[in-house]
């Protein structure tokens, strides 16, 4: 074959594609002794390995980023702080409330390391990496070669968006594994006591924390729509992380005004803490159901807006 008719193209945020004239124009020819000609891969199959090389491309550039690297380790190391913490105040024998629970038993410290950083902590963490996912590449100018590959604008956005999902989940697992094994070596190991007072065998317990991570997890699934939305309006990075913050925290700030209760049903922050319903017994899932349900409304209603902007954006860099 010769070198004209194979061109090797590589885009950023994409794995090498080489094209040929032969594979691009006439179908292989039959393996040596077969009764049946051999059909290649059809158009669905074809597109479904781009997409999955797109995607594995795109997770390996955001985990061996720094920033997000240090994000990761920033987040492991909270729990350790909380559980150290948690154990000097654990000297004295008259307290009570979370600093006795988690004493008391080493499960408890997930869910309050949890309880400690669900709310603003991994959000920014999650705001970082949405926001920078459309606003990132066009900023950096890679966005024009990015749609120029056979990915599509569809394609391009559900693989930015799972990006964000998958790095949502991973700070969410680190931030279980890292309270989990600091808890472990800090504090007994043994029956866990629920808030409604009964006990559940450790096994049980560890079930109930597998529960609160995916939950957790579908909560910065929801808000990595936000971010990626909010990532379409601008070619500038940084004001799609900030915007995700700003409305981060004016969130919250509208949950602690009594007058607008009325209001915080209606706000993502508000569902984020409501994994605390696997510390009952028995397990409220209708609790777990309507967060999920709030969480799909959210990836939903962004995802949509996220599609409506980007597939109509004129490309500039």
């Amino acid at each position: 074959m010769s070198t004209a008719e194979t061109q090797e193209r590589r885009t950023p945020g994409l794995v090498p594609v080489t094209e040929t004239m032969r594979t691009a124009e006439r179908r292989p020819s039959s393996a040596p002794g077969s009764s049946e000609p051999s059909e290649p891969a059809g158009p669905p199959v074809r597109l479904a390995s781009a997409f999955w090389r797109l995607l594995g491309s795109e997770l390996g550039l955001t985990f061996r980023r720094p920033r997000n690297q240090v994000m990761l380790a920033v987040l492991a190391s909270v729990p350790v702080l909380i559980g150290i913490a948690l154990r000097i105040a654990s000297a004295d024998e008259a307290v009570g409330g979370l600093i006795g629970a988690v004493a008391g038993n080493s499960l408890m410290l997930t869910f309050a390391s949890f309880s400690f950083l669900v709310l603003l902590l991994m959000p920014i963490a999650v705001s970082v990496v949405g926001g920078d996912s459309i606003a990132g590449e066009a900023g950096a100018g890679t966005l024009r070669y990015l749609l120029a590959a056979p990915a599509g604008r569809t394609r391009l956005l559900v693989v930015k968006y799972l990006n964000a999902v998958v790095f949502g989940y991973a700070i969410t697992v680190v931030v279980a594994l890292s309270a989990l094994v600091t808890g472990l070596i800090l504090f007994p190991v043994g029956p866990v006591t629920l808030l409604s007072g009964s006990t559940i065998s450790v096994a049980e317990g560890l079930l109930r924390i597998l529960l609160t991570v995916g939950y957790v997890g579908a909560g910065m699934a929801a808000l990595a729509a936000v971010a990626v939305a909010l990532s379409t309006f601008t070619e500038v990075s940084i004001g799609a992380i900030a915007a995700t913050m700003v409305l981060i925290i004016v969130t919250q700030v509208l949950r602690a005004i009594p007058q607008l209760e009325a209001i915080t049903p209606y706000l993502l922050p508000s569902w984020w803490t409501k994994f605390d319903a696997v510390l009952r017994s028995p397990i409220d899932f209708a609790g777990l159901s309507q967060g999920l349900l709030v969480f799909g409304a959210y990836i939903l209603l962004f995802g949509s807006i996220a599609w409506a902007r980007f597939s109509g954006k004129d490309i500039t860099s």
